[in-house]
């Protein structure tokens, strides 16, 4: 899987430059064409996640590959993407035409009752794709329409009401039914192994003896991943070699090594950022880990 993509390298990829201001601009949004957005005469999405949310209308037979699934769309279908989740898109048809927007979390915080990562569409595990009727992609192409044409004005609260069009799309398909045509990929146990190192590598590095390990076991990640325990320990055993727990041990080692080395944090401190209840419990960890100490290790 691709390193995240930021919304820089989302404006370079597409359209060779980048918009004033990006850096400053904590609430980005901005609509698209999907027909002005291709490179090379194609677009190209590759399998990675991004730092940005993302939601689509999408005409043409498509296959979305999501974490360790697929959806397979035909017709015209809204689709919602989270920085959560890594994932990429293939057209079936060659005959494919829509629109989307991006933004931030801050853009959206406050539009409605929910955090946007706590919407059914944004959960990792959920099925971020519903299938619309030529009436419902009328509707929902009128709102696009509406962001489009907003976007270029100098209306002072423009962002409020392309925020509130935004609010209207996921409202509209709050009340739909995801699309059910989802199967397992060829490829699903790499993509959830995937989906598993990215969100464990995200935890690190642990920069504030005030932050926290928090997802320390298989469990943890099967809840974060909505899927079975032993779903997710068969696929990282299949396309590792390892378990799960020796993945977790081993990240967890080399950031204590670290935290010893290179910071004047006591153990208690280094125990409570890594997640541990007890420093007696981190000593016992770190000693199975390395035969060493934190304290022999940290004088070494």
């Amino acid at each position: 899987m691709g390193k995240t993509e930021t919304l820089q390298e989302f404006y370079q990829h597409k359209f060779r430059h980048i918009p004033e201001k990006l850096q400053q601009d904590l609430g980005h949004f901005n609509v698209f064409r999907m027909e002005d957005c291709m490179v090379d005469g194609d677009i190209t999405v590759k399998y990675s996640r991004r730092d940005f949310y993302k939601v689509s209308l999408l005409r043409g037979d498509t296959l979305f590959h999501y974490a360790d699934k697929t959806v397979e769309v035909k017709g015209s279908a809204l689709v919602f993407f989270n920085p959560q989740v890594p994932y990429s898109w293939e057209s079936l048809s060659g005959d494919y035409s829509g629109y989307f927007c991006i933004f931030k979390e801050s853009f959206f915080t406050g539009a409605t009752r929910s955090n946007i990562h706590d919407l059914p569409m944004m959960v990792p595990g959920g099925i971020p794709s519903y299938s619309l009727t030529k009436s419902q992609d009328k509707e929902v192409t009128q709102l696009f329409k509406k962001m489009l044409t907003e976007i270029n004005t100098d209306y002072v609260y423009k962002y409020d009401l392309l925020r509130s069009y935004l609010t209207e799309i996921i409202h509209y398909a709050l009340k739909m039914q995801p699309s059910e045509t989802l199967y397992q990929h060829a490829d699903a146990k790499s993509r959830i192994t995937a989906v598993f190192s990215d969100l464990l590598e995200r935890q690190f590095p642990i920069e504030s003896p005030a932050q926290r390990f928090s997802l320390r076991s298989a469990n943890d990640f099967a809840k974060q991943l909505s899927v079975h325990v032993n779903h997710l320990n068969r696929a990282i055993r299949d396309t590792t070699g390892k378990t799960t727990t020796t993945h977790i041990a081993e990240r967890l080692t080399a950031e204590a090594k670290a935290l010893l080395k290179h910071t004047n944090w006591n153990v208690s401190e280094i125990s409570y950022a890594l997640g541990f209840e007890e420093p007696a419990h981190f000593s016992n960890f770190f000693k199975k880990q390395t035969t060493l100490t934190p304290g022999a290790f940290r004088i070494v």
